[in-house]
């Protein structure tokens, strides 16, 4: 029900994923970032529990594939799950279990990974990933160019409804978490989100580390 990206960029640091499903909400369900240590992908019968529990080990100096072991010897039900992780350095491993749903398939490459299920082929995460790694300029940019080729390529067997960005760069949390949690297209949504975001992001960054440099608001009020 679920196709999704994550990316590095080695100049910025910037770690983060773009996903899209059938089912609503999917980034607070399956997606997970942490600033200097990775991204953890957890989708198909989702548990949810699986991408804290990844980001933690890859804190802890575990390798990709490493916590994909250690995923799988805490979940019982792990052959229903569909498991991406990319740490700090851009290494990547992904995981579908043997009850995954309908087409499914993983994809690797140089600093990325994407993968999903109930897709309409199995071409579909390496198109993401030959997008991902094509494309130039901001993570963010590159991992919606890299979802929209997904969906280009096929997407999922239905339509998706819920789509979601989210990226992390030196600030502890999330300088980008933009959503679309049910909309007819919801990747075209993410994108206008994207655009009108983008020029504010740097200022919310400012804001919080040093804001007596911020801009101003620009609201009402604000002198």
């Amino acid at each position: 029900m679920t196709f999704s990206v994550a990316g590095y960029c080695p100049d910025t640091g910037m770690l983060g994923c773009a996903i899209t499903s059938s089912s609503i909400c999917v980034t607070s369900r399956c997606a997970w970032v942490a600033s200097g240590t990775g991204v953890a992908l957890t989708q198909n019968v989702t548990n949810p529990a699986l991408g804290p529990l990844a980001l933690e080990l890859l804190r802890e100096g575990l390798s990709p594939s490493e916590v994909l072991k250690a995923q799988a010897q805490a979940d019982t039900d792990v052959q229903w799950r569909q498991l991406g992780v990319l740490n700090a350095q851009g290494d990547t491993a992904t995981f579908s279990g043997a009850k995954a749903l309908g087409i499914h398939a993983t994809a690797e490459g140089k600093h990325c990974l994407a993968m999903g299920n109930l897709l309409a082929n199995d071409g579909v995460p390496q198109a993401m990933i030959a997008a991902f790694e094509s494309s130039q300029g901001h993570l963010a940019e590159r991992l919606l160019q890299a979802l929209e080729a997904g969906l280009a390529a096929g997407g999922e067997m239905g339509p998706v409804y819920s789509a979601g960005l989210l990226m992390t760069a030196k600030p502890s949390w999330p300088v980008v978490d933009l959503r679309a949690d049910w909309h007819d297209t919801p990747i075209v949504e993410l994108r206008n989100l994207w655009a009108l975001y983008e020029p504010q992001m740097q200022a919310y960054i400012t804001r919080a580390g040093n804001p007596s440099q911020a801009e101003s608001f620009g609201v009402p009020g604000d002198e």
